[in-house]
């Protein structure tokens, strides 16, 4: 599958745009339904710590549902991502990005999710992926074009008069340069708005977590070739030189990993 030339041209340009229809409705509402229960889980397991500061935000997708791992292996999203990173690019984060209702959440700050060091060198994008409408009501986010060029963080002031809101439907996502200055808005209305987000990195960098420690036998049997490459598998370090002097095929570290 190739990414639409026009919709490609406008993140690479401008640092972000909404595709269409990455996900069906069938599936939306898989994942919509699996992170509900996945967020209530999480707010009593961990509320009583002192360390967790992500209410609403559910790491790891791929441990709370089936559909959140059929999502590693969607054509339309690996078609921007290989063209905007490279076909070996990883998965740096696998979260939630929920507005519980009448609230904010952790996004709701002019802030970047990565920076890349070199300029012109793309190493972090993020995929947003609306499982609600996004609306003026139900905090739509804000994005500032072309401000992954810049070096510096702009003000609130300034980030705000050039601003624009970006409002995907149930089912598109938006595709953005990780080092865009975007900010999340205020749902309010009665009910809480969900979208999923992914943050993926090239092959060199680190991941958040190390999945392929976390996953289970269970989930490696639900995808193929491309979600364990997608998930690190591909990238191992070697841990002897018995795992090191193997046959290409058998490496850890697979070889053409650019």
């Amino acid at each position: 599958m190739e990414p639409n030339d026009e919709l490609l041209s406008c993140i690479k340009r401008q640092g972000f745009a909404v595709v269409p229809n990455v996900a069906d409705a069938g599936e939306v509402s898989n994942m919509r339904e699996a992170l509900a229960i996945a967020i209530d889980e999480d707010l009593k397991q961990w509320s009583d710590n002192p360390y967790y500061k992500d209410h609403w935000m559910v790491h790891n997708l791929m441990l709370r549902g089936a559909a959140f791992v059929r999502l590693l292996e969607n054509e339309t999203i690996h078609a921007y991502l290989s063209a905007l990173l490279s076909p070996h690019c990883v998965l740096y984060a696998y979260t939630s990005s929920s507005m519980p209702p009448k609230g904010g959440n952790y996004s709701g700050r002019v802030h970047v999710d990565a920076r890349d060091p070199v300029p012109g060198y793309w190493r972090n994008v993020g995929v947003l992926l609306a499982l609600d409408d996004f609306t003026e009501e139900s905090g739509a986010t804000y994005f500032l074009p072309r401000s992954f060029e810049r070096a510096d963080a702009p003000s609130e002031e300034e980030f705000f008069a050039g601003a624009v809101r970006v409002f995907p439907k149930s089912g598109d996502a938006i595709i953005f340069n990780a080092g865009t200055w975007h900010h999340g808005g205020r749902n309010n209305t009665e009910k809480a708005r969900h979208a999923v987000t992914m943050n993926v990195c090239r092959f060199d960098a680190r991941q958040r977590f190390d999945y392929p420690r976390m996953v289970t036998e269970n989930i490696l049997r639900q995808i193929g070739p491309v979600g364990k490459r997608f998930l690190g598998f591909d990238v191992r370090t070697p841990s002897s030189l018995e795992e090191y002097y193997v046959a290409p095929e058998d490496r850890v570290f697979k070889p053409g990993q650019y």
